[in-house]
């Protein structure tokens, strides 16, 4: 069956960037309509009732002649226009052309759509750059990040000029971040002055999204947006709703958080409180940790000073709350599912993941003291719980203990769910 793509994401992750690039470069004939910045093209769609209507608006709309079977018809800003989404069904049974769309706060907006067209809409969700494409940004080569993958899949120590030379890359990262325009200005600037003013521009774009769309949860929104980063450097980095008010319960909340994880603002991580799989089956969704969707975005919302002290290294400062959104951010990019265990007898571990059918339990730890995890090895050494390996994130190289491995914090991106192969045929013959 045909489809129409449609890419969501949070604001100023690239989404209407590389759509455009992409059509440029592969597609024959395209066209874009951007239903943020031309009124006009919603109030048309609004009005259309089939096919036949939908595309004489489209062909309107364009300013340029639609060849059928070779323009691709690029609709932007659909979050403005939500009927063009449960509309697609009849273009794309009419067939004439492809189309794909693009939006912002569309977890937002479409949650609520009756007639989604199922079947009709192959829908993708574009991040900050993760850590690997901010190497490549930079200019990484082939042969390091093969030297990279290869150490990872057999366990063996990354050369140690490369491994210093990555962690310089990855303190950068965690300064700058993956959204496009920030990573865009140091490359051609080198000037992190210019990279924090304008990822505090992106932080005040959020505000007034929530602003514009959540009126009536505004202030609750915009406090929990800006407590993110004390939550995150408190002792147990959970998210404590007397800081909010003492007097009221979470359900006055819940959907504050909501809006925020829709809008693809926040990454919250639940507690789950027995690490078997499946672990939604004992996540508790009042008790979370709430992450940024990008850790540059976080730095600036720090203190001035912090991005020096990252980028020189200076080892007085803790940077546990940096480091574990940097690992939430890789593993949402990976579509891992995130929680954390926490048990007042024995204690929390950072991250919980499904991988390969089974919980594997992730430390992440800033500091030299990397051996202790107390948590952990007791998660390990629980035979009832079944978990075949542990995972410790930290800044020296790859080692392995028992069944805890131990490897370089910017080897978050190979942790991966293993791909089906392309084909995957299973037939049962008959009897």
């Amino acid at each position: 069956m045909k489809s129409a793509l449609l890419i969501t994401g949070a604001r100023q992750v690239g989404k209407t960037f590389t759509i455009r690039k992409v059509l440029k470069e592969e597609a024959d004939s395209f066209v874009e309509i951007n239903f943020l910045e031309n009124v006009e093209a919603k109030e048309l769609f609004e009005k259309t009732t089939n096919a036949q209507d939908l595309l004489r608006s489209l062909s309107l709309l364009a300013n340029k002649r639609l060849l059928k079977g070779k323009t691709v018809i690029f609709l932007d800003e659909v979050q403005c226009c939500k009927e063009i989404v449960t509309a697609i069904k009849f273009l794309v049974d009419e067939g004439s052309y492809r189309y794909v769309m693009s939006g912002s706060l569309l977890g937002v907006e479409l949650k609520d759509i009756r007639s989604f067209p199922v079947g009709y809409l192959s829908i993708m969700t574009m991040h900050p750059l993760d850590f690997e494409e901010f190497l490549m940004a930079n200019n990484c080569s082939e042969e390091v990040f093969l030297h990279l993958k290869q150490s990872f899949d057999k366990q063996t120590p990354v050369d140690e000029f490369v491994h210093r030379q990555i962690m310089k890359f990855f303190n950068l990262y965690l300064v700058v971040g993956g959204m496009p325009a920030v990573v865009d200005t140091y490359i051609k600037t080198n000037n992190i002055a210019e990279v924090i003013e304008i990822q505090k521009a992106i932080i005040e774009l959020y505000k007034k999204d929530i602003a514009q769309y959540d009126y009536g949860n505004k202030l609750y929104l915009e406090e929990i947006l800006s407590l993110i980063p004390s939550e995150l450097s408190s002792k147990n980095k959970r998210f404590i709703l007397k800081k909010l008010n003492e007097n009221q319960k979470f359900s006055r909340y819940e959907n504050s958080f909501i809006w925020l994880k829709d809008a693809g603002v926040a990454l919250p991580t639940f507690n789950a409180s027995e690490p078997v799989v499946p672990l939604l089956l004992s996540k508790s969704r009042s008790l979370f940790k709430l992450f940024l969707n990008d850790v540059g975005l976080l730095c600036a919302m720090y203190a001035n000073g912090l991005q020096v002290k990252i980028l020189t290294g200076e080892c007085t400062i803790n940077y546990g709350a940096i480091y574990e959104n940097f690992v939430a951010q890789e593993l949402t990019a990976r579509q891992f599912n995130l929680f954390y265990y926490n048990n007042k007898k024995n204690g929390e571990v950072d991250f919980l993941i499904e991988k390969n059918g089974s919980v594997i339990p992730i430390e992440v730890k800033s500091g030299k003291d990397y051996i202790r995890h107390a948590s952990l090895t007791y998660l390990l050494s629980n035979d009832s719980f079944g978990i075949p390996e542990g995972i410790v994130l930290q800044n020296d190289n790859i080692s392995i203990k028992g069944k805890t491995t131990y490897l370089p914090i910017y080897m978050t991106m190979f942790i991966k769910e293993e791909e089906l192969p392309e084909k995957f045929i299973y037939k049962l013959e008959s009897i």
